[in-house]
């Protein structure tokens, strides 16, 4: 990290910038195969009949927004604002805020679903701390799932994405950078630069957020250490290029 940046130039995409979420980055119709993938998934390896759901680090809801006609969804996120949006996307899902690192609701379900938020977990301890509050909000033989999207050796350098397009009379083009700036250590850096013009008026935004990579073997070391019997599958996209593949797993509290 710079030595210009603060707090403020960070995580905005869920607070300040929590609008460009549905709008920009986003939109929720961009979930449906997705959506779709982990409710197969769950179903697949579910030794209940699952009904209730928990969304740890469910963002603006846009994976509820797909699963809730499977699951009776309970979504919690540490960052009001982007459950503001999750809200208006989806009246009926029961949202609070919460770290997923330590809420503990009083209460067990089904499943729990740890979507992209993981990425967030920056320590090894963060991680496992994550994998108990599922654990800890589990029936017996419930089931948690959630996938590893960066590894070392998997990493790309530098890599770029660009999102442009118009909403209304908002066009906008959306710069997306991973950058790792100390490959000893266990995090990387994802920044977003927005050009948003607003009837031509240009507005430049910047937002940096620190995200963990962890070896897979971490992963399964922490998952069995908590208790969980480990299930192991692949998480695919239509986007995704050829053989390409996030690694998936799945942890079952047998009691």
């Amino acid at each position: 990290m710079s030595k210009n940046d603060t707090g403020d130039n960070q995580m905005r995409l869920y607070r300040d910038l929590a609008w460009t979420w549905p709008l920009i980055i986003s939109p929720p119709e961009e979930y449906v195969e997705e959506g779709g993938f982990f409710t197969e998934k769950i179903r697949q390896y579910e030794r209940l009949k699952t009904r209730t759901l928990l969304d740890l680090g469910c963002g603006g809801g846009h994976m509820d927004w797909v699963m809730k006609k499977d699951f009776a969804i309970t979504g919690i996120d540490i960052n009001e604002p982007i459950l503001m949006e999750a809200r208006k996307l989806n009246p009926e899902v029961e949202y609070e805020v919460g770290d997923m690192r330590a809420v503990r609701l009083g209460k067990t379900f089904d499943a729990v679903m740890i979507h992209d938020a993981i990425a967030y977990m920056q320590t090894p301890e963060e991680l496992q701390a994550a994998f108990l509050t599922a654990y800890e909000h589990l029936k017996p033989n419930g089931l948690v799932i959630t996938y590893c999207e960066e590894w070392p050796g998997h990493f790309m350098q530098n890599r770029s994405k660009l999102r442009t397009g118009s909403k209304g009379k908002i066009d906008y083009a959306v710069l997306e950078n991973y950058y790792d700036l100390d490959p000893s250590d266990n995090t990387y850096e994802l920044t977003f630069i927005y050009l948003i013009r607003r009837e031509g008026h240009l507005d430049i935004q910047t937002d940096r957020h620190i995200l963990g990579m962890f070896p897979p073997d971490e992963w399964r070391r922490i998952i069995r250490d908590i208790g969980y019997e480990l299930i192991e599958d692949k998480f695919t996209h239509s986007e995704f290029p050829e053989d390409e593949y996030y690694p998936m797993f799945l942890g079952i509290r047998n009691e």
